[in-house]
This record gives C-alpha cells, structure tokens and sequence, in this order.
C-alpha cells in the first residue's frame, strides 16, 4: 500500500485559525521576501526618475536669486566628498523606491497583521490608513511650499560679499527634514481621533487639555521645524491646531453618538453573565468582536 505523504505547503489549521509558531516565521519570511521584492522594483524605478525627482525637490532653492551667485546662469549646489553625488542619487532613488512600492509592502503588512485582529480593530485601522496618507501628504504639500520662503528668510540675514555655499547633501537632508517634519506632525490630530474610538481618550478630557494641547504644539513647531525660522515655525502650527480642533469636533460626535445608543450593560440582569467587549459597548458590537480569517496565537 502506497501512503501519500502530507503536503507542507498547505498546513492544516485548526477550527479556530490559529497557527503553530513555524507557520508564522514561514509566513513572515514569505511577506518579506515579497515587500523586498517590491522595494528593489522601486528602487530601479527610482533610478529612472531621478533627474525628474530632483529637479523637483531642487525646484525651491533655484527659485531664490542666491542660487545664480557662482553661476549667472544655472542653479548651483555643490558637493565636496568623492561618493558624494553617488550617494545623493541612491538616497533620492531610495526614497522614492519606499514611494513607489508603498502599496506592496503595506499590503504584506496588512496581510501578515490582519488575521489576529478583531472585526472593528479591522474598521479602524482601515480609516486610520486612508485618513493617514491624505493628512501626510497634505503636510509634506506645504512643507514644500512654504521652504522657499523659509529659505528666503534665512538667506536675508547674510550680509554684503556672502556667497551660501550649500552642499547637495546639506540641501537634501533639510528638504527631507522638512517634508518628514509636517507631514508626520499632520498625523498627530488623527492619533487623538483613534485613541478616542477605541474608548482610551473622551472629549471631555480633550476639552479639558485644549489649552495645554495648543500650548505644546507651538513648542513642538518651534522645536520640529528644520530651519528654527518663524515662517515655518507658524506654518506648521497653525495648521496642526485647526486639526486638533477638527479631531475635537469628532471626539465629541462619536461619544455622543456611542452615549445615544448605550451601554451593552443596561440589558443584563444582575445575575446574567456579561459578554466580552473589544472597542463599541453596542449590544450589536459586542457579539461580532470575533477574530475574522483566523488569529495568530
């Protein structure tokens, strides 16, 4: 008699969905190896486009009249090291490869971590994402606005016979700086929204901190800001305070929305058992906090 021998590439899982450790280290390394896949395809793509990318990002500062004081006719930055232009090219290359392969890797991510949550941690990480990439690049949109200004206002303290001689590099790493600086602080606001429909934070307790919340964003402006210039310094504030009252005004519509509907409590007697809850304290939520696809533990 011939025993067919088990196959291994489709384990058998239990009627819960949970999977030994080996299926997870398996499992992480194929995710892996599929998000490093999609990065190196983003980093040749990166390579292609990079005079394009560059030209954009060098785009503000050939804009000011103190980028034509060593040539009269092109926008000069300079560079002093020997890999310096090699790796000028790989950094932007690289960035725009993370750009670019994005939606392969936060898919590998979102597939390895979805199975272990719950149905409405699922809905709330869906919102938190598609809210997430409009806020950053709503920042990193102004950020690139408002540089040539920033710039424009540092450049003013030079004095007659000044000549700024800003490495490739030097101007990178600010551009970078700027950019990663709003857009992630742009985020903020939306963390105060989660924290909030996951019951760790109310609106009252937001009322209460608004005084102390707007306090400490100008701070964090002040530090945060690359170039410690006003402008940006105003520019980044300014906007994060009308999101934090924004995240306010939903704070305060989703708990008078969960208030409304009640407490999942009220129905049970005193003897009777209360079930689980996960996030809502709705009756009808409380029965569907179930791990859907299967839990890793």
């Amino acid at each position: 008699m011939l025993f067919k021998k088990p196959s291994s590439a489709n384990p058998s899982r239990d009627p819960d969905g949970r999977m030994p450790l080996i299926e997870h280290l398996r499992e992480l390394r194929s995710r892996l190896v599929k998000a490093m896949i999609g990065l190196a395809l983003g980093l040749v793509v990166g390579f292609l486009l990079f005079e394009t990318v560059w030209d954009f990002l060098q785009a503000p500062y050939c804009d000011l009249p103190q980028a034509y004081t060593l040539d009269s006719e092109n926008c000069t930055l300079v560079f002093t090291g020997i890999f310096d232009a090699f790796f000028l090219r790989l950094k932007v290359s690289l960035i725009l490869g993370l750009l670019v392969s994005s939606p392969v890797w936060l898919y590998q991510l979102w597939a390895f971590v979805t199975p272990a949550m719950y149905t409405n941690e699922r809905r709330y990480t869906i919102i938190f994402i598609g809210c997430a990439v409009p806020l950053f690049f709503m920042g990193a949109g102004i950020a690139y606005v408002v540089t040539e200004q920033a710039m424009r206002i540092l450049f003013s303290f030079s004095t007659e016979g000044q000549v700024p001689l800003i490495s490739m590099s030097e101007y990178l790493n600010y551009m970078i700086a700027m950019l990663l600086v709003f857009g992630a602080s742009f985020l903020l606001p939306l963390f105060v929204v989660l924290l909030n429909f996951i019951g760790v934070l109310t609106h009252e307790r937001i009322a209460k901190w608004r005084r102390m919340i707007i306090f400490l964003t100008f701070v964090f402006a002040a530090v945060a800001t690359p170039g410690g210039d006003p402008f940006s310094f105003l520019a980044l504030a300014l906007p994060m305070i009308v999101l934090f009252e924004v995240a306010k005004v939903v704070a305060y519509l989703h708990d008078r929305r969960k208030a409304s509907r009640g407490s999942v409590y009220e129905q049970l007697d005193d003897d009777e058992a209360s079930p689980l809850e996960f996030g809502d304290t709705t009756p009808e939520s409380a029965g569907q906090d179930e791990p859907t696809g299967g839990s890793r533990g």
